[in-house]
């Protein structure tokens, strides 16, 4: 399972091993005993990576292999392209925008697709130096 979790000034990837069921509840669960409201709701989440990168050309045949359309690619200008995944959205509220997103697809994609952003987030701190 992929998660991605929003914060007010970020947002961070991750694979996760659990199924997305057995995670899902055990959010549920957590909220329940901690008296904290839950929203969960189908929709995408979107995130950018440079166009450069080692691997993106690998990941545009994933995405052509995807019969289950849950991974999308679109070109935003000359240096970026805009990766955008179908799941579920947890929040405290329907209308907030922190929040965790999820989504399962294959575990070569899960993980290629987390490769992929660390590596962005390194040159992007490479770069800020």
């Amino acid at each position: 399972m992929l998660k991605l979790t929003y914060t007010e000034s970020s947002f961070d990837l991750e694979c996760v091993t659990l199924s997305l069921e057995e995670w899902i509840a055990q959010r549920v669960i957590f909220a329940l005993r901690v008296g904290q409201g839950l929203s969960i709701e189908p929709t995408t989440a979107s995130f950018l990576l440079p166009v450069y990168l080692p691997g993106v050309e690998v990941l545009r045949s994933e995405v052509k292999r995807d019969d289950r359309k849950i991974i999308a690619l679109c070109a935003c200008d000359a240096e970026y392209i805009e990766v955008t995944l179908r799941g579920s959205w947890l929040s405290a509220n329907s209308k907030d925008s922190v929040g965790v997103f999820v989504t399962i697809m294959s575990d070569r994609a899960e993980f290629f697709l987390q490769k992929l952003w660390h590596e962005a987030q390194s040159c992007a701190s490479v770069m800020s130096e």
